[in-house]
C-alpha cells in the first residue's frame, strides 16, 4: 500500500479516533503549543464513558479541562511540568507531578519505564514523500510517537515544518484527524522597567560569537532587545520565540561560529505568535531535534562560549536556586534548566545565568532569601550555580566561598532587604566580615 492510500484509509473524525482510548490507559499529549486541540476536546467529550485515564505531558498550554474536579473519576493528570491549568489539581491531590529532567523523557518511553498506550500529537500535512513534521513540538513527542501502542495525529496546515529531524512517515501513525485551526500561541510578554534592567545586565555578559539558550518570558525577550549591536550570535536552545526571529532578520543571529550544528538554530520546541510559526516553516536555518539530543549536556557542551539563560523564583544565600515550586505549590518544572546549566559547565568559555527580579508581590517579598521557604524545592543546586542576575546587578558565584556568595547576593538584593539578609545569614551561619 502506498502512503497516499495508507493516509486516506486512516483518516477519520476526532470523535472516532479517540475511541481508541480505553479506561485505564495512559495518554501522552504533544507538548506545549503543539497540543492537538480538537482531539483533546473530543476525548473530554467521552469523559462519561471513561475511568482512570492518565493524561501526561510537559508544559500545559491548552485548556486543561481534564484537571477540573468534575472529571476526577474519568481523568488523572500526570504533570511533567506544571502550569496554570494543573497547579490547583496537583495541590488538591487530583493530579500528580513527576520530577524529571526533560532530556530523560525519550529514554523512559523507549525503555518501557513509562509505557504509553496512546499518543496524541499535532503534525503538518504530509509532503510528497508521505512525511509529516512535528513542527513546534519535536521534544519528547517524537519518541512518544515511536513508543506508543496507538498514535492519533491531528493534521493541521498551520503546523510548520522544522527540518528533517522533525519528520516522520505517515506509517508511524494509526489515525489522522484533519483540522484547520490556529495553533496555540504565546503572545509576547509585557516588558517592564525591572525586566529591561535585568536584560541590560545580562546583555553585558554576552559577547560576539556566543551561543545562547533562552527560556520563556519577559526577561529573555528583554535580553534579546539589548543584543542588536552584537555579532555572530548562535542559538542552541530548548525553545525559541519571536525575539529570536527578529534578531535573525536583523543579522545579529547567524550561527556562523557554532561548533554543534553550525549555521543552524537548534531547538526542540517553539512557542510564539502565528507570524513566528510561519517564519519557522521550511526555514533552512531551523533544526528541530528530539530533546534527548538538544538537551543532553554533553551535546550542549560541544558549543564553545555556550550561554544558558534561565529564570528563578528564589535564590538563597548559599546559591541554591528554586525555580519550580512556590509555597508548597508545584508552580512549573525543571524543564531544561539543569540540562543547560550543566552543559555550559563543560563548554569552553561557557556561562550559566539565572535571572530573577529582586522582589515579588509588589516589592513586599525579597526573592533573594537567607534560606528557601518550607515547600520550596531546589531546582539548580549550589554546586552547579554560576551567575545570578537581578535588576541591581550581577553576582558571580561559581567556585566562591559561602561568605563570598552571600555578600555578592546581598549586593544584588533589593536595598531595603539587605540589612535583614546580612543579619539572618550571620545568625544562621557565620560572620560576613
Amino acid at each position: 500500500m502506498n502512503w497516499q492510500d495508507y493516509y486516506r484509509s486512516r483518516t477519520t473524525t476526532a470523535e472516532e479516533a479517540v475511541k481508541a482510548v480505553k479506561s485505564g490507559d495512559r495518554v501522552v499529549l504533544g507538548h506545549a503549543c503543539g497540543e492537538p486541540q480538537s482531539i483533546v476536546d473530543a476525548l473530554i467529550d467521552r469523559a462519561s464513558e471513561l475511568t482512570n485515564v492518565e493524561i501526561a505531558h510537559e508544559v500545559p498550554m491548552g485548556k486543561g479541562l481534564y484537571c477540573l474536579p468534575e472529571y476526577e473519576k474519568s481523568f488523572r493528570h500526570n504533570a511533567l511540568f506544571a502550569g496554570k491549568p494543573s497547579r490547583q489539581a496537583i495541590k488538591e491531590g487530583r493530579a500528580d507531578y513527576t520530577s524529571i529532567y526533560l532530556h530523560e523523557l525519550p529514554f523512559l518511553f523507549r525503555s518501557g519505564v513509562f509505557p504509553i498506550d496512546v499518543a496524541m500529537v499535532t503534525v503538518s500535512p504530509p509532503d510528497e514523500k508521505g512525511m509529516v513534521s512535528l513542527g513546534i513540538s519535536v521534544d519528547y513527542t517524537y519518541q512518544a510517537v515511536k513508543s506508543a501502542k496507538t498514535v492519533i495525529a491531528e493534521v493541521n496546515p498551520n503546523m510548520p515544518r522544522t527540518g528533517p529531524n522533525s519528520m516522520l512517515p505517515v506509517q508511524e501513525f494509526d489515525y489522522f484527524v484533519e483540522v484547520d485551526r490556529p495553533l496555540i500561541e504565546l503572545e509576547p510578554p509585557v516588558i517592564g522597567e525591572v525586566e529591561r534592567t535585568i536584560g541590560q545586565n545580562i546583555a553585558d555578559l554576552i559577547q560576539d560569537g556566543d551561543c545562547l539558550q533562552l527560556g520563556i518570558g519577559a526577561v529573555p525577550d528583554a535580553i534579546l532587545s539589548f543584543l542588536t549591536e552584537k555579532k555572530d550570535l548562535g542559538i542552541h536552545s530548548e525553545m525559541i520565540s519571536d525575539g529570536v526571529m527578529n534578531l535573525v532578520q536583523s543579522g545579529v543571529i547567524n550561527c556562523s561560529r557554532k561548533n554543534y550544528y553550525p549555521n543552524k538554530i537548534v531547538i526542540t520546541f517553539a512557542m510564539g505568535t502565528g507570524a513566528f510559526y510561519k517564519w519557522l516553516d521550511n526555514n533552512p536555518m531551523i533544526e528541530g531535534l528530539p530533546v534527548d539530543i538538544t538537551n543532553l549536556p554533553t551535546n550542549v557542551a560541544q558549543n564553545d562560549n555556550m550561554v544558558a539563560i534561565n529564570s528563578a523564583l528564589s535564590v538563597d544565600l548559599l546559591g541554591q536556586v528554586a525555580a519550580d515550586t512556590l509555597s508548597g505549590i508545584q508552580f512549573s518544572g525543571v524543564g531544561g534548566q539543569v540540562d543547560f546549566v550543566r552543559g555550559t559547565a563543560y563548554s569552553k568559555g561557557g556561562r550559566a545565568i539565572i535571572a530573577l527580579p529582586s522582589t515579588a508581590a509588589k516589592g513586599t517579598v525579597s526573592r533573594i532569601v537567607n534560606t528557601l521557604a518550607p515547600g520550596q524545592a531546589v531546582t539548580t543546586g549550589r554546586y552547579d550555580v554560576d551567575y545570578i542576575v537581578t535588576e541591581y546587578g550581577v553576582a558571580h558565584l561559581k567556585w566562591k566561598t559561602n561568605r563570598e556568595r552571600a555578600k555578592a547576593l546581598i549586593n544584588i538584593a533589593a536595598p531595603e532587604y539587605r540589612d535583614q539578609l546580612r543579619f539572618e545569614y550571620e545568625r544562621l551561619y557565620a560572620p560576613l566580615g
